[in-house]
């Protein structure tokens, strides 16, 4: 659980989305989801998830990482 905001930046360049961009679908600050990315602060439940629905996830990829690809 401590990668949330490892697994956010992963996610969120998978989608090739700026920071800007997912904080304004977001309706918060870039600092915010620079913060969330660092570790400063973690989003809460609700945020996790509709950051998922942005990054067409589910909570549990933010929470624990990505499924490995079975390719």
């Amino acid at each position: 659980m401590k990668d949330i905001g490892k697994n956010i930046k992963q996610l969120r360049m998978q989608k090739n989305m700026t920071q800007d961009e997912l904080a304004e679908k977001l309706y918060v600050t870039r600092q915010t989801v620079s913060n969330y990315e660092i570790g400063k602060s973690r989003p809460d439940v609700e945020m996790l998830t509709r950051i998922a629905e942005l990054l067409e996830t589910d909570v549990n990829s933010l929470i624990y990482g990505p499924a490995p690809d079975t390719k």
